[in-house]
Protein backbone atom coordinates (compact mmCIF):
# COMPACT_ATOMS: atom_id res chain seq x y z
CA UNK A 1 0.00 0.00 0.00
CA UNK A 2 2.72 2.23 1.06
CA UNK A 3 4.50 1.52 -2.59
CA UNK A 4 0.92 2.40 -4.09
CA UNK A 5 1.14 6.08 -2.42
CA UNK A 6 4.32 6.72 -3.61
CA UNK A 7 3.87 5.79 -7.12
CA UNK A 8 0.52 7.67 -7.34
CA UNK A 9 2.10 10.54 -5.51
CA UNK A 10 4.78 10.28 -8.06
CA UNK A 11 2.84 9.42 -11.46
CA UNK A 12 -0.09 12.39 -10.45
CA UNK A 13 2.46 14.92 -9.99
CA UNK A 14 4.19 13.44 -13.96
CA UNK A 15 0.63 13.93 -15.41
CA UNK A 16 0.12 17.47 -13.90
CA UNK A 17 3.74 18.10 -15.18
CA UNK A 18 2.83 17.09 -18.32
CA UNK A 19 -0.57 19.11 -18.74
CA UNK A 20 0.75 22.09 -17.43
CA UNK A 21 3.81 22.00 -20.10
CA UNK A 22 1.07 21.90 -22.93
CA UNK A 23 -0.98 23.98 -21.94
CA UNK A 24 1.95 27.20 -20.83
CA UNK A 25 3.19 26.82 -24.38
CA UNK A 26 0.05 26.72 -26.34
CA UNK A 27 -2.07 29.31 -24.06
CA UNK A 28 -3.34 32.58 -25.84
CA UNK A 29 -0.69 35.06 -25.92
CA UNK A 30 -2.97 37.83 -25.29
CA UNK A 31 -6.80 37.58 -25.46
CA UNK A 32 -9.77 36.15 -27.44
CA UNK A 33 -12.45 37.80 -29.15
CA UNK A 34 -15.23 37.47 -26.19
CA UNK A 35 -15.61 37.78 -22.42
CA UNK A 36 -11.55 36.55 -21.93
CA UNK A 37 -10.71 40.17 -22.59
CA UNK A 38 -13.49 41.67 -19.67
CA UNK A 39 -11.97 39.45 -17.65
CA UNK A 40 -8.37 40.05 -17.87
CA UNK A 41 -9.02 43.95 -18.03
CA UNK A 42 -11.46 43.51 -15.03
CA UNK A 43 -8.91 41.59 -13.21
CA UNK A 44 -5.76 43.43 -14.01
CA UNK A 45 -7.40 46.82 -12.16
CA UNK A 46 -9.95 45.01 -10.47
CA UNK A 47 -12.96 46.58 -11.88
CA UNK A 48 -16.37 45.06 -11.39
CA UNK A 49 -17.36 43.14 -15.00
CA UNK A 50 -20.50 41.53 -16.17
CA UNK A 51 -22.76 39.76 -13.76
CA UNK A 52 -22.44 38.01 -11.38
CA UNK A 53 -19.31 39.29 -11.34
CA UNK A 54 -16.74 36.53 -10.50
CA UNK A 55 -15.17 37.94 -7.88
CA UNK A 56 -12.76 35.25 -6.81
CA UNK A 57 -11.68 34.76 -9.97
CA UNK A 58 -10.64 38.19 -10.16
CA UNK A 59 -8.96 38.42 -6.97
CA UNK A 60 -6.81 35.13 -7.86
CA UNK A 61 -6.23 36.88 -11.60
CA UNK A 62 -5.25 40.10 -10.19
CA UNK A 63 -2.47 38.49 -8.25
CA UNK A 64 -1.62 36.66 -11.55
CA UNK A 65 -1.25 40.38 -12.64
CA UNK A 66 1.69 40.89 -10.70
CA UNK A 67 4.36 38.20 -12.54
CA UNK A 68 3.66 41.13 -15.17
CA UNK A 69 6.08 43.18 -13.36
CA UNK A 70 4.08 46.39 -14.33
CA UNK A 71 4.28 45.81 -18.35
CA UNK A 72 0.61 45.72 -19.53
CA UNK A 73 1.83 43.52 -22.34
CA UNK A 74 1.85 40.35 -20.11
CA UNK A 75 -1.05 40.65 -18.45
CA UNK A 76 -3.15 39.01 -20.55
CA UNK A 77 -0.49 36.23 -20.55
CA UNK A 78 -0.50 36.45 -16.81
CA UNK A 79 -4.02 35.43 -16.31
CA UNK A 80 -4.07 33.30 -19.30
CA UNK A 81 -0.91 31.04 -17.32
CA UNK A 82 -2.95 31.13 -14.12
CA UNK A 83 -5.60 29.25 -16.17
CA UNK A 84 -3.07 27.06 -17.42
CA UNK A 85 -1.84 25.80 -14.40
CA UNK A 86 -5.32 26.00 -12.44
CA UNK A 87 -6.47 23.53 -15.89
CA UNK A 88 -3.18 21.35 -15.03
CA UNK A 89 -4.40 21.29 -11.07
CA UNK A 90 -7.91 19.73 -12.60
CA UNK A 91 -5.58 17.09 -14.52
CA UNK A 92 -4.52 16.10 -11.21
CA UNK A 93 -7.24 15.59 -8.73
CA UNK A 94 -8.65 13.70 -12.15
CA UNK A 95 -5.75 11.50 -12.16
CA UNK A 96 -6.32 10.45 -8.37
CA UNK A 97 -9.78 10.16 -8.64
CA UNK A 98 -9.74 7.76 -11.38
CA UNK A 99 -6.89 5.88 -9.70
CA UNK A 100 -8.67 5.83 -6.13
CA UNK A 101 -12.32 4.66 -8.26
CA UNK A 102 -10.09 1.68 -9.93
CA UNK A 103 -8.60 0.41 -7.09
CA UNK A 104 -11.65 0.27 -5.03
CA UNK A 105 -12.81 -1.70 -7.92
CA UNK A 106 -9.35 -3.99 -7.86
CA UNK A 107 -10.07 -4.66 -4.26
CA UNK A 108 -13.35 -4.36 -3.00
CA UNK A 109 -13.70 -8.47 -2.30
CA UNK A 110 -10.42 -7.69 0.30
CA UNK A 111 -7.49 -8.44 -2.11
CA UNK A 112 -4.61 -7.25 -1.62
CA UNK A 113 -2.68 -5.07 -3.96
CA UNK A 114 -0.80 -6.81 -6.50
CA UNK A 115 2.46 -4.87 -8.52
CA UNK A 116 0.04 -6.10 -11.81
CA UNK A 117 -2.49 -4.29 -10.21
CA UNK A 118 -0.54 -1.17 -9.06
CA UNK A 119 0.40 -0.74 -13.03
CA UNK A 120 -3.19 -1.30 -14.22
CA UNK A 121 -4.58 0.88 -12.12
CA UNK A 122 -1.92 3.85 -12.37
CA UNK A 123 -2.60 3.01 -16.17
CA UNK A 124 -6.02 3.59 -16.12
CA UNK A 125 -5.20 7.16 -14.27
CA UNK A 126 -3.28 8.13 -16.58
CA UNK A 127 -4.56 7.21 -20.10
CA UNK A 128 -8.04 8.82 -18.47
CA UNK A 129 -6.54 12.07 -17.12
CA UNK A 130 -4.25 12.95 -20.66
CA UNK A 131 -7.37 11.94 -22.32
CA UNK A 132 -9.17 14.70 -20.55
CA UNK A 133 -5.72 16.55 -20.84
CA UNK A 134 -6.15 16.83 -24.93
CA UNK A 135 -10.11 16.90 -25.31
CA UNK A 136 -11.40 19.74 -27.39
CA UNK A 137 -13.76 22.04 -25.14
CA UNK A 138 -11.15 22.03 -22.01
CA UNK A 139 -8.27 22.51 -23.55
CA UNK A 140 -9.90 25.35 -25.07
CA UNK A 141 -10.80 26.56 -21.65
CA UNK A 142 -7.49 26.18 -20.59
CA UNK A 143 -5.27 28.10 -22.51
CA UNK A 144 -7.56 31.73 -21.73
CA UNK A 145 -9.10 34.04 -19.49
CA UNK A 146 -11.98 32.75 -18.74
CA UNK A 147 -13.18 31.56 -15.56
CA UNK A 148 -14.42 27.87 -16.96
CA UNK A 149 -10.74 26.77 -16.34
CA UNK A 150 -10.41 27.62 -12.71
CA UNK A 151 -14.22 26.40 -12.13
CA UNK A 152 -12.89 23.45 -13.39
CA UNK A 153 -10.48 22.46 -11.06
CA UNK A 154 -12.67 23.55 -8.38
CA UNK A 155 -15.32 20.96 -9.59
CA UNK A 156 -12.61 18.03 -9.52
CA UNK A 157 -10.93 19.20 -6.16
CA UNK A 158 -14.50 18.95 -4.27
CA UNK A 159 -14.74 15.17 -5.93
CA UNK A 160 -11.58 14.21 -5.06
CA UNK A 161 -11.68 15.37 -1.58
CA UNK A 162 -14.97 13.62 -0.92
CA UNK A 163 -13.45 10.73 -2.13
CA UNK A 164 -10.78 11.24 0.53
CA UNK A 165 -13.19 11.63 3.36
CA UNK A 166 -14.84 8.18 1.95
CA UNK A 167 -11.17 6.27 2.74
CA UNK A 168 -11.22 7.78 6.12
CA UNK A 169 -14.56 7.79 7.05
CA UNK A 170 -14.72 4.99 9.85
CA UNK A 171 -12.04 7.14 11.06
CA UNK A 172 -12.40 10.46 14.03
CA UNK A 173 -12.56 13.50 12.53
CA UNK A 174 -13.22 12.39 9.11
CA UNK A 175 -16.10 14.72 9.21
CA UNK A 176 -13.40 17.66 8.34
CA UNK A 177 -13.65 16.89 4.76
CA UNK A 178 -16.94 17.83 4.45
CA UNK A 179 -16.34 21.03 6.24
CA UNK A 180 -13.40 21.64 3.90
CA UNK A 181 -15.60 20.66 0.93
CA UNK A 182 -18.05 23.20 1.64
CA UNK A 183 -15.95 26.03 1.80
CA UNK A 184 -14.13 25.06 -1.72
CA UNK A 185 -17.82 25.09 -2.57
CA UNK A 186 -18.50 28.40 -0.99
CA UNK A 187 -15.04 30.24 -2.62
CA UNK A 188 -16.31 28.12 -6.31
CA UNK A 189 -19.45 30.17 -5.82
CA UNK A 190 -17.23 33.47 -6.52
CA UNK A 191 -15.89 31.76 -9.64
CA UNK A 192 -18.71 30.01 -11.17
CA UNK A 193 -22.19 28.62 -10.01
CA UNK A 194 -21.20 25.43 -11.84
CA UNK A 195 -19.51 23.98 -8.96
CA UNK A 196 -23.09 23.24 -7.57
CA UNK A 197 -23.75 20.45 -9.58
CA UNK A 198 -21.46 17.95 -7.99
CA UNK A 199 -23.56 18.12 -4.28
CA UNK A 200 -25.84 14.60 -6.29
CA UNK A 201 -22.35 12.88 -6.75
CA UNK A 202 -20.93 13.87 -3.17
CA UNK A 203 -24.50 12.85 -1.68
CA UNK A 204 -24.51 9.48 -3.36
CA UNK A 205 -21.26 8.78 -2.22
CA UNK A 206 -21.75 9.80 1.10
CA UNK A 207 -24.51 7.38 0.63
CA UNK A 208 -22.92 4.24 -0.70
CA UNK A 209 -19.75 4.93 2.01
CA UNK A 210 -22.37 4.84 4.84
CA UNK A 211 -24.66 2.19 4.02
CA UNK A 212 -24.83 -1.40 4.70
CA UNK A 213 -27.59 -2.50 1.56
CA UNK A 214 -28.21 -0.04 -1.45
CA UNK A 215 -31.95 -0.18 -1.94
CA UNK A 216 -34.09 1.87 -4.31
CA UNK A 217 -35.49 4.04 -1.96
CA UNK A 218 -31.86 4.96 -0.23
CA UNK A 219 -31.41 6.01 -3.85
CA UNK A 220 -34.60 7.94 -4.09
CA UNK A 221 -33.84 9.53 -0.81
CA UNK A 222 -30.49 10.69 -1.74
CA UNK A 223 -31.56 11.89 -4.84
CA UNK A 224 -34.49 14.30 -2.86
CA UNK A 225 -31.68 15.20 -0.54
CA UNK A 226 -29.16 16.33 -3.21
CA UNK A 227 -31.93 18.09 -5.05
CA UNK A 228 -32.97 20.35 -1.74
CA UNK A 229 -29.22 21.07 -1.30
CA UNK A 230 -28.83 22.41 -4.56
CA UNK A 231 -32.11 24.57 -4.06
CA UNK A 232 -30.45 25.34 -0.54
CA UNK A 233 -27.28 27.33 -1.71
CA UNK A 234 -28.58 27.87 -4.79
CA UNK A 235 -32.24 29.52 -4.20
CA UNK A 236 -31.64 30.51 -0.09
CA UNK A 237 -27.96 30.87 0.66
CA UNK A 238 -27.15 32.82 -2.53
CA UNK A 239 -29.97 35.11 -3.33
CA UNK A 240 -31.49 35.56 0.14
CA UNK A 241 -28.64 36.32 2.43
CA UNK A 242 -27.94 39.49 0.38
CA UNK A 243 -31.57 39.85 0.27
CA UNK A 244 -32.14 40.11 4.33
CA UNK A 245 -29.06 42.37 4.28
CA UNK A 246 -30.55 44.66 1.61
CA UNK A 247 -33.62 45.36 3.46
CA UNK A 248 -31.91 45.84 7.48
CA UNK A 249 -29.33 48.53 5.25
CA UNK A 250 -32.65 50.09 3.50
CA UNK A 251 -34.21 50.31 7.24
CA UNK A 252 -30.72 51.61 8.71
CA UNK A 253 -30.38 54.32 5.34
CA UNK A 254 -34.02 55.70 5.17
CA UNK A 255 -34.99 55.59 8.84
CA UNK A 256 -31.92 55.80 11.15
CA UNK A 257 -29.70 57.82 8.85
CA UNK A 258 -26.89 55.52 8.44
CA UNK A 259 -23.99 55.27 5.56
CA UNK A 260 -25.34 52.90 2.98
CA UNK A 261 -23.79 49.44 3.52
CA UNK A 262 -23.82 49.70 7.41
CA UNK A 263 -26.79 47.66 7.59
CA UNK A 264 -25.56 44.95 4.87
CA UNK A 265 -22.05 44.71 7.34
CA UNK A 266 -24.42 44.38 10.51
CA UNK A 267 -26.17 41.56 8.91
CA UNK A 268 -23.14 39.85 7.71
CA UNK A 269 -21.32 40.10 11.32
CA UNK A 270 -24.33 38.75 12.97
CA UNK A 271 -24.81 35.80 10.32
CA UNK A 272 -21.56 35.10 10.77
CA UNK A 273 -21.42 34.91 14.72
CA UNK A 274 -24.78 33.45 15.08
CA UNK A 275 -23.55 30.80 13.06
CA UNK A 276 -20.24 30.27 14.58
CA UNK A 277 -21.97 30.50 17.84
CA UNK A 278 -24.36 27.84 16.60
CA UNK A 279 -21.47 25.57 15.37
CA UNK A 280 -20.01 25.80 19.02
CA UNK A 281 -22.88 24.89 20.72
CA UNK A 282 -23.54 21.91 18.97
CA UNK A 283 -20.34 20.79 19.46
CA UNK A 284 -20.30 21.10 23.43
CA UNK A 285 -23.77 19.51 23.19
CA UNK A 286 -22.13 16.22 20.84
CA UNK A 287 -25.20 17.11 18.25
CA UNK A 288 -22.89 15.43 15.31
CA UNK A 289 -25.23 16.13 12.73
CA UNK A 290 -25.94 19.23 13.46
CA UNK A 291 -22.57 20.30 14.13
CA UNK A 292 -21.35 19.26 10.17
CA UNK A 293 -24.68 21.07 8.67
CA UNK A 294 -24.07 24.10 10.64
CA UNK A 295 -20.24 24.42 10.08
CA UNK A 296 -20.54 23.40 6.62
CA UNK A 297 -23.20 26.00 5.80
CA UNK A 298 -21.04 28.61 8.15
CA UNK A 299 -18.21 27.49 5.60
CA UNK A 300 -20.39 28.17 2.21
CA UNK A 301 -20.68 31.77 3.71
CA UNK A 302 -17.68 32.54 4.08
CA UNK A 303 -16.65 31.36 0.89
CA UNK A 304 -19.17 32.98 -0.28
CA UNK A 305 -18.19 36.79 1.15
CA UNK A 306 -15.93 37.20 -1.68
CA UNK A 307 -18.51 38.98 -3.42
CA UNK A 308 -18.24 41.83 -0.38
CA UNK A 309 -14.90 42.67 -2.85
CA UNK A 310 -17.27 44.02 -5.56
CA UNK A 311 -19.27 46.20 -3.52
CA UNK A 312 -15.95 47.41 -2.31
CA UNK A 313 -15.04 48.31 -5.92
CA UNK A 314 -17.67 49.57 -7.13
CA UNK A 315 -17.71 52.25 -4.48
CA UNK A 316 -14.23 52.99 -5.70
CA UNK A 317 -15.96 53.93 -8.94
CA UNK A 318 -13.57 52.04 -11.39
CA UNK A 319 -13.86 52.97 -14.95
CA UNK A 320 -15.21 49.47 -15.90
CA UNK A 321 -17.99 49.17 -13.22
CA UNK A 322 -20.85 46.73 -14.51
CA UNK A 323 -24.18 47.81 -13.04
CA UNK A 324 -22.39 49.67 -10.18
CA UNK A 325 -23.29 47.57 -7.74
CA UNK A 326 -21.89 49.73 -4.69
CA UNK A 327 -25.26 48.60 -2.40
CA UNK A 328 -26.87 45.76 -1.43
CA UNK A 329 -29.81 46.61 -3.55
CA UNK A 330 -27.76 46.53 -6.92
CA UNK A 331 -25.83 43.73 -5.60
CA UNK A 332 -28.73 41.48 -5.67
CA UNK A 333 -29.97 42.43 -8.89
CA UNK A 334 -26.25 41.31 -9.84
CA UNK A 335 -26.23 38.32 -8.29
CA UNK A 336 -30.11 37.23 -9.66
CA UNK A 337 -28.70 38.52 -13.14
CA UNK A 338 -31.64 40.40 -13.71
CA UNK A 339 -30.49 42.25 -16.60
CA UNK A 340 -30.56 39.11 -19.06
CA UNK A 341 -34.16 38.62 -18.36
CA UNK A 342 -36.42 35.05 -17.97
CA UNK A 343 -35.18 32.08 -19.57
CA UNK A 344 -37.96 29.54 -19.12
CA UNK A 345 -35.94 25.89 -18.96
CA UNK A 346 -39.08 24.05 -16.75
CA UNK A 347 -42.25 25.42 -17.77
CA UNK A 348 -43.24 28.32 -19.55
CA UNK A 349 -44.43 30.05 -22.66
CA UNK A 350 -43.97 29.05 -26.59
CA UNK A 351 -42.05 31.58 -29.15
CA UNK A 352 -45.45 32.37 -30.79
CA UNK A 353 -47.55 32.36 -27.70
CA UNK A 354 -49.50 36.04 -28.02
CA UNK A 355 -47.93 38.63 -25.18
CA UNK A 356 -51.34 39.82 -22.54
CA UNK A 357 -49.74 42.08 -20.44
CA UNK A 358 -46.22 43.18 -18.96
CA UNK A 359 -44.28 41.30 -15.34
CA UNK A 360 -43.02 43.86 -13.56
CA UNK A 361 -39.90 43.84 -10.96
CA UNK A 362 -39.66 46.56 -8.14
CA UNK A 363 -36.65 47.22 -7.15
CA UNK A 364 -34.85 50.20 -4.51
CA UNK A 365 -32.36 52.16 -6.09
CA UNK A 366 -29.65 54.68 -4.17
CA UNK A 367 -30.63 58.05 -5.06
CA UNK A 368 -28.40 61.04 -4.94
CA UNK A 369 -29.49 62.30 -1.97
CA UNK A 370 -28.19 59.09 -0.41
CA UNK A 371 -31.84 57.29 0.18
CA UNK A 372 -33.13 54.34 -1.38
CA UNK A 373 -36.08 55.08 -3.93
CA UNK A 374 -38.76 52.57 -4.96
CA UNK A 375 -38.69 51.78 -8.62
CA UNK A 376 -40.01 49.29 -10.74
CA UNK A 377 -38.95 48.18 -15.00
CA UNK A 378 -40.58 45.93 -17.18
CA UNK A 379 -38.82 41.94 -17.33
CA UNK A 380 -41.37 40.33 -19.81
CA UNK A 381 -44.56 39.88 -21.07
CA UNK A 382 -47.43 37.87 -19.53
CA UNK A 383 -49.24 34.65 -21.73
CA UNK A 384 -52.48 33.04 -22.01
CA UNK A 385 -52.13 29.62 -19.89
CA UNK A 386 -53.16 27.85 -22.54
CA UNK A 387 -50.01 28.61 -24.52
CA UNK A 388 -47.82 27.80 -21.20
CA UNK A 389 -46.10 24.06 -21.43
CA UNK A 390 -43.36 21.98 -19.96
CA UNK A 391 -40.09 22.10 -21.17
CA UNK A 392 -40.57 25.05 -23.99
CA UNK A 393 -38.05 25.93 -26.10
CA UNK A 394 -35.56 28.69 -25.45
CA UNK A 395 -36.41 31.63 -27.03
CA UNK A 396 -35.56 35.74 -27.60
CA UNK A 397 -38.54 37.74 -27.28
CA UNK A 398 -36.87 40.72 -29.39
CA UNK A 399 -36.45 37.97 -32.66
CA UNK A 400 -39.36 37.95 -34.74
CA UNK A 401 -41.82 35.23 -34.84
CA UNK A 402 -40.66 34.18 -38.10
CA UNK A 403 -37.14 33.51 -37.49
CA UNK A 404 -38.39 30.62 -34.65
CA UNK A 405 -40.75 29.54 -37.39
CA UNK A 406 -38.07 28.32 -39.36
CA UNK A 407 -35.87 27.02 -36.51
CA UNK A 408 -38.47 24.95 -35.38
CA UNK A 409 -40.10 23.87 -38.32
CA UNK A 410 -39.46 19.69 -39.01
CA UNK A 411 -41.95 18.60 -41.66
CA UNK A 412 -43.57 19.45 -44.53
CA UNK A 413 -47.27 19.80 -46.40
CA UNK A 414 -48.43 19.60 -49.50
CA UNK A 415 -50.35 22.99 -50.02
CA UNK A 416 -50.98 25.79 -53.00
CA UNK A 417 -47.62 28.37 -53.17
CA UNK A 418 -47.93 31.59 -52.34
CA UNK A 419 -45.48 34.53 -53.22
CA UNK A 420 -44.72 36.78 -50.87
CA UNK A 421 -47.21 39.51 -50.86
CA UNK A 422 -49.32 36.06 -50.11
CA UNK A 423 -50.68 35.94 -53.73
CA UNK A 424 -51.11 32.10 -55.46
CA UNK A 425 -48.87 31.45 -57.68
CA UNK A 426 -50.06 29.77 -60.89
CA UNK A 427 -48.51 28.51 -63.69
CA UNK A 428 -48.55 29.42 -67.78
CA UNK A 429 -52.35 28.60 -67.75
CA UNK A 430 -53.41 29.95 -64.89
CA UNK A 431 -53.73 27.05 -62.80
CA UNK A 432 -52.62 27.39 -58.84
CA UNK A 433 -49.28 25.35 -58.06
CA UNK A 434 -48.65 23.08 -55.71
CA UNK A 435 -45.75 22.50 -53.91
CA UNK A 436 -44.05 21.31 -50.68
CA UNK A 437 -44.01 23.92 -48.18
CA UNK A 438 -42.74 23.61 -44.00
CA UNK A 439 -45.31 22.89 -41.45
CA UNK A 440 -44.97 24.49 -38.42
CA UNK A 441 -47.02 22.82 -36.28
CA UNK A 442 -50.71 23.37 -35.01
CA UNK A 443 -52.36 26.81 -35.93
CA UNK A 444 -54.98 27.95 -32.75
CA UNK A 445 -57.46 30.33 -33.08
CA UNK A 446 -56.98 33.21 -30.50
CA UNK A 447 -59.03 35.85 -29.13
CA UNK A 448 -57.34 38.70 -27.35
CA UNK A 449 -60.24 41.04 -27.03
CA UNK A 450 -59.84 43.47 -30.22
CA UNK A 451 -59.95 40.68 -32.87
CA UNK A 452 -59.63 37.20 -33.67
CA UNK A 453 -56.31 36.02 -34.57
CA UNK A 454 -54.82 32.75 -36.03
CA UNK A 455 -51.64 31.26 -33.90
CA UNK A 456 -49.06 28.75 -34.69
CA UNK A 457 -48.08 26.67 -31.65
CA UNK A 458 -46.70 23.66 -32.18
CA UNK A 459 -47.48 20.94 -29.67
CA UNK A 460 -45.54 19.85 -26.64
CA UNK A 461 -44.25 16.35 -28.62
CA UNK A 462 -43.98 19.02 -31.83
CA UNK A 463 -41.49 21.16 -29.80
CA UNK A 464 -39.24 18.21 -28.17
CA UNK A 465 -38.97 16.70 -31.63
Amino acid sequence: MTSFKRWNNIVGWAVFAIAALVYLMTMEPVSSLWDCSEFIATSYKLEVGHPPGAPLFMMLARLATLFAAGNPDFVGMAVNGMNSIASAFCILFLFWTITHLARRLVTRDGSQLTRANVWAILGAGIVGALAYTFTDTFWFSAIEGEVYALSSMFTALVVWLMLKWEEQADQPHSSRWIVLIAYMMGLSIGVHILNLLTIPALVFIYYFRKTDSVTWRGIALSTLVSGAMIVFVNNIIIPYTVYVGAMLDLFFVNTLGLPVNSGMVLFALALIGGMGWASWYTHRKGKVVWNIVLLSTTMILIGFSSYASVTIRAAANPPMNSNNPNNPHALMSVLNRDQYGDRPLLFGAYYSAPPEGYKEKHFYYLDEDGKYKPASVITGYTHAPEFIHFFPRMWDARKGEKEYKQWSAYRTKTEIMRDEKGEIVRDSQGRPMQGEVLDFGTKKVYDDGYEPRTIVEPTFLENLN
